[in-house]
């Protein structure tokens, strides 16, 4: 354990009393909401001046700069135009990061300006970490996000209005994933702790980094006392999902209902296993984040009796960027929370249309976000909807959200989009299984040329693996004739392997459709 760990450790312990002292109610947090939603641009602009404008350190500074943007402008804009059209005039003048820029992996350039960033260097200067979560790291390396208490108090109060919209005040909560403080601590901050928290591997794991274990044991501990009592983790393997099945069945049989916040793939494959041992969660609920949310995956999991709504999120930002719409205009139709981020769609390059980019506005906000890209494109809109989100506050949507990173295979690129339909549809339809049980890896070989695998579950039928590359590519290279093109080269070239293994999860427990691999050779077909 470094220096670094132990003194966030004590800050946790001592923070960690105050917290569960002060459970919030519906009324409150109401209360909260609508004065954030009231001060929102004068929250922004005192934030930007706090940890930006007054600090030298900044990597936004020199953009300012370049941009010829002095700080009494930015107040300008924000005054003239509002808080999202100021940002998109900033967008305009060269100020924001791409997520190559934001995690250091590409130099930002803006005229003659280059320099190469860290997102350390993005820390609010602000906020005092009490522990770090991890992002998930699966298409580069994982970052570290340094939180603290009043971070986790602000996105707890949005999550406690989201589930109270959804009926869900008195639900039993259960999180499903590593670490999870911060979604146990969410649905910790009122009358009751969430009643199971669950991981996907077990707390004595050789492989698992001490500050995962030493601080959950403190959240555990330090609850404990001051009355809250939340659960120590309970190990659940994701292709093993029965023990939280049989809980939620126990829990619909004693009269309540059961609510899981986890990944989409986990749920899945815990309602198929349900499904097959005849143990009924008609009744229950779940909030999925992390991956993609499809019709196909929603269709699986109301095929049990269950009912599921989106979260769309990222460690970076703090948590939950938005929850989703009771009334959906598509699968993944999210109310954004205003309150906490302002979003703005990129008008042009270097990012494709529909771009979001992401700023923050609360003073605890992990990182000082102002106009970064997660990689991802959505259809934004103020659709009036009706629902109890709209009415809370968060009139604001986006859907068919999907990264705009591109699969490289042969000096040939597409995008993840497109792979997503093949393998939760098409692949699906013709060869049996569901969401979650197609994957596709890209290797970077270390004896050879780049190649990609398709892994198929074992529990998926027997399938020809000549028949399954054939559908892959034929569907790939559906559209444009340069589609078609570019697919047929790829099939000839003999650029795919299946093979019949699991899908690989990361580090957290996210099974992601498209992932980077170990650089290994591929195991063939089983």
């Amino acid at each position: 354990m470094s220096v670094n760990d132990i003194i966030m450790g004590i800050r946790l312990v001592s923070g960690l009393p105050s917290y569960f002292g002060g459970p919030l109610t519906i009324t409150e947090s109401r209360l909260i909401l609508r004065r954030r939603l009231e001060r929102r641009e004068e929250d922004f602009l005192d934030f930007m001046r706090r940890s930006v404008l007054a600090n030298p350190a900044s990597p936004y500074i020199p953009l300012f700069r370049q941009a010829g943007c002095e700080p009494g402008d930015l107040e300008r804009l924000v005054r003239r135009d509002g808080l999202e059209g100021a940002l998109q005039a900033l967008f305009r003048a060269g100020i924001y990061l791409t997520a190559d820029e934001y995690k250091g992996r590409r130099a930002v350039v803006r005229g003659n300006f280059t320099r190469t960033i860290n997102p350390m260097q993005l820390r609010n200067p602000l906020m005092v970490p009490h522990y770090l979560a991890t992002t998930s790291g699966s298409r580069g390396e994982a970052t570290h996000v340094p939180l603290d208490i009043a971070c986790i108090r602000d996105r707890a109060v949005n999550v406690y209005l989201a589930l109270g919209a959804r009926g869900g005040v008195h639900w039993q909560n259960a999180v499903w994933m590593i670490p999870g403080i911060g979604p146990v601590l969410w649905y910790s901050s009122w009358a009751r702790p969430v009643a199971r928290w669950f991981w996907p591997i077990p707390m004595e794991a050789a492989d698992l980094p001490s500050r995962y274990r030493w601080s959950a044991r403190l959240v555990v501990w330090t609850s404990q006392l001051a009355g809250t009592s939340i659960p120590s983790p309970e190990p659940v393997s994701p292709d093993s999902p029965l023990p939280i099945a049989r809980w939620m069945a126990k829990t619909i049989r004693d009269g309540k209902v059961p609510h899981v916040w986890g990944y989409p793939s986990s749920a899945l494959r815990l309602c198929r296993e349900a499904l097959n041992a005849g143990v009924h969660l008609a009744g229950s609920q779940f909030t999925l984040t992390g991956e993609p949310v499809t019709e196909a995956c929603l269709s699986a999991i109301r095929r049990v009796g269950a009912e599921a709504v989106p979260d769309y999120g990222s460690a970076d930002s703090g948590g939950s960027v938005g929850q989703g719409c009771l009334s959906p205009g598509a699968p993944d139709d999210i109310h954004i929370f205003s309150d906490l981020n302002a979003l703005i769609q990129a008008d042009g390059p270097p990012f494709p249309p529909g771009a979001l980019l992401l700023t923050s506005i609360r003073p605890t906000a992990p990182f000082v976000f102002l106009n970064v890209s997660m990689g991802d494109v959505a259809r934004m809109s103020e659709r009036r909807c009706g629902c109890p989100m709209e009415k809370l506050g968060w009139p604001s949507h986006i859907q068919e959200i999907r990264s705009f990173e591109k699969l490289t295979i042969g000096g040939m690129t597409f995008l993840d989009a497109d792979i997503i339909r093949i393998l939760e549809e098409i692949l699906p339809r013709k060869f049996g299984g569901g969401p979650s049980e197609y994957q596709l890896v890209e290797e970077s070989m270390t004896d050879g040329p780049p190649r990609l695998r398709l892994l198929i579950h074992p529990s998926v039928p027997a399938v020809d693996p000549v028949a399954v590359s054939e559908t892959f590519w034929d569907a790939l290279g559906t559209g444009s004739a340069t589609r078609r093109l570019m697919a047929l080269q790829l099939k000839r070239g003999g650029f795919l392997d299946v093979e019949r293994q699991p899908p690989l999860a990361t580090f957290t427990g996210k099974i992601l459709h498209v992932r980077a691999g170990t650089g290994v050779s591929p195991g063939g077909f089983r």
